[in-house]
């Protein structure tokens, strides 16, 4: 819940007792990442992904990935963050075939298109 508001000393704290689970997954398959991404938080993605044990592509129950919500919803620090880790999966297909690139264009998000 830290990661989906974007609590950021929250998320810190929470982080440095080392007794937390940073990918674990809710109802939906949500891991705190993809919350954080979606939520548009780039200062609560930059610290789950330097923990280095957050999956970059960790998909929910629909198929989206951090790296496709954050472009769905035109997140551009968020998606240039995780294009930075070099360790997504820039095509990756969500349930009806969308990919980031798909989502970013059809929402008319070309910062974010020109990105991808």
């Amino acid at each position: 819940m830290a990661a989906k508001g974007g609590h950021e000393a929250v998320v810190k704290l929470l982080l440095e007792t080392g007794k937390v689970e940073v990918d674990s997954k809710d109802k939906g398959d949500q891991t705190p990442l993809w919350m954080a991404a979606s939520g548009g938080h780039e200062a609560v993605v930059k610290l789950l992904l330097e923990t280095g044990k957050v999956e970059v592509d960790s998909k929910d129950v629909w198929g989206q990935t951090p790296l496709s919500i954050a472009a769905e919803r035109k997140h551009e620090a968020v998606v240039k963050l995780l294009l930075e880790t070099g360790n997504v999966e820039v095509d990756s297909k969500d349930e009806n075939g969308w990919t980031p690139l798909s989502w970013a264009a059809e929402k008319g998000h070309e910062a974010v298109v020109k990105l991808l």
